[in-house]
């Protein structure tokens, strides 16, 4: 498993969790090999709020699996949430529009929005195709 770069995980603390066991930290920079011993691991990953649905991987169809953990908020929806929000929060603080500055809010609740209401599809295992 391999965690994609997204400025958004990188202040996730994101691990990988193997039938309810074993617990692997899945690190920013590179891919993280997991044996599994047992036919029908389930797996999920986690950051200890948001959990992805249960993954169960079945060996005869392949005995190598590669998924990469992505975020349901990209890099441009962050960017463009911060550009509408400094836009709004500037014109509203050099016209003195008070409806402005309040506007200026709406994207960091609508990202915060998806952050704390979408749980359980916040963090996805995608998979990777060799």
């Amino acid at each position: 498993m391999q965690r994609k770069n997204q400025i958004l995980l990188s202040f996730l603390k994101i691990r990988a969790v193997v039938n309810g066991k074993e617990i692997y930290p899945l690190l920013n920079t590179r891919p993280v090999v997991i044996p599994v011993f047992e036919n029908n691991p389930r797996i999920v990953v986690t950051d200890g709020y948001h959990i992805t649905k249960p993954l169960k991987l079945v060996y005869k169809d392949l005995h190598t699996y590669c998924f990469r953990v992505s975020c349901t908020i990209s890099d441009l929806h962050l960017i463009i949430g911060f550009g509408v929000l400094a836009v709004l929060y500037l014109s509203g603080m050099f016209t003195g529009l008070m409806p402005l500055k309040l506007f200026s809010f709406l994207p960091l609740i609508y990202l915060l929005g998806f952050y704390y209401l979408n749980r359980k599809e916040f963090i996805r295992l995608v998979p990777v195709i060799n």
